[in-house]
């Protein structure tokens, strides 16, 4: 079998409400859709994610313009030597890397009759537990908007902080008032603290709500300072930023800098590094969860498939990207019972394309 074409859609999909974190607002998330046709006339499918600078239409660009006629002629089953022929042509750009993996993981499967999650070992649960990011905003609105969750079933719930101290202390008492004492509450300062003292205090401060983590309290670039928190603090850190590739992992692993690490699909470049960084993590006795850009449907059944299958899946994960946006470019519809998510279908990622959604959101 052999590559004979490869193509990126950008897309701008939008959001019922505006999303606010320590990054940024947002009132829709600008994807793009990878599209990777065979000789044998299979097609497979990924999604670029990112909230990054270059987003959708610069990462398509780094697709179009570049990997599209490097990577045609060969053969999609060799997903490690692309992966090795992408980072020779391109420095990071890992959203686009993970579009085009996903779209080769999803021509395997579809080619061997299985789903995605069967070519990472199979199976390792019957069902994922989730997690809900809360918008920044009004504290009393923001722990309405916890309740409402809990009562569509979701037992996690994060909170984003790191604006100030006087807000976020705030905001985690309303939601902690309003959700209960049984109710999982973890907190993503977004890199949003200047210096490690600084989120020391702030977490201290914070510590009596009984949170489960705090996610990257500081710059992806401070490990020491990361490592002062965690030797300060009793609540566990947690990577985000600071860990988008395999090599970052073991740079965590090697500063004693977190104690779970939060893997991105999109930001790892696909299935294949990320799946890396979880034995990198289990070997090293750190627990990972999954993490959300977030994704339309191609990128959230991506992200389904590896937590279906990796064994140290520690923590409730935000593998429901979808549920965050007001429409879909994807026909399916992903299961979520009593806060957890469901097995995608098979074969392959188990997704096909909404054409007409496609055209509706594409970025002319």
């Amino acid at each position: 079998m052999k590559i004979t074409k490869i193509t990126a859609t950008p897309v701008r999909v939008p959001r019922p409400q505006l999303f606010m974190s320590s990054l940024g607002k947002n009132l829709a998330s600008e994807n793009a859709v990878v599209e990777i046709d065979t000789d044998q006339g299979v097609t497979g499918v990924g999604e670029i994610c990112s909230i990054w600078d270059r987003k959708g239409r610069g990462d398509a660009e780094d697709i179009n313009d570049l990997l599209a006629e490097a990577l045609t002629g060969r053969d999609p089953f060799r997903i490690a030597e692309i992966h090795g022929a992408m980072d020779s042509l391109l420095h990071r750009s890992y959203p686009a890397k993970a579009g085009i993996d996903m779209a080769l993981y999803d021509i395997v499967g579809k080619s061997l009759k299985t789903p995605v999650y069967n070519l990472l070992g199979g199976m390792v649960r019957d069902r994922v537990l989730l997690s809900h990011s809360l918008s920044m905003g009004d504290p009393e609105e923001i722990g309405d908007y916890a309740a409402n969750l809990v009562k569509q079933g979701y037992k996690t719930i994060k909170a984003k902080i790191g604006m100030d101290a006087e807000s976020d202390e705030a905001t985690v008492a309303a939601v902690r008032s309003k959700v209960g004492d049984d109710i999982t509450i973890r907190v993503d300062a977004n890199m949003g603290w200047k210096n490690p003292k600084e989120a020391v205090r702030n977490i201290k401060a914070l510590e009596p709500y009984n949170l489960e983590l705090v996610e990257q309290p500081l710059h992806y670039s401070d490990l020491e300072g990361l490592h002062h928190i965690r030797e300060h603090v009793d609540t566990p850190i947690m990577a985000d930023e600071s860990v988008w590739t395999p090599s970052d992992a073991m740079a965590c692993i090697k500063a004693g800098s977190v104690d779970i690490f939060n893997v991105y699909v999109s930001e790892a470049g696909g299935i294949f590094p990320g799946s890396k960084i979880f034995a990198i993590g289990e070997a090293a006795r750190i627990p990972c969860i999954i993490g959300s850009m977030p994704e339309l449907g191609i990128g959230t059944s991506a992200q389904a498939h590896l937590a279906f299958a990796m064994q140290n899946l520690g923590y409730g994960s935000d593998v429901n990207g979808f549920v965050y946006h007001s429409d879909d470019i994807i026909n399916e519809k992903f299961s979520i019972e009593d806060g957890h998510l469901l097995p995608p279908p098979g074969p392959g990622l188990g997704v096909t394309l909404n054409r007409d959604k496609i055209e509706q959101y594409r970025i002319k």
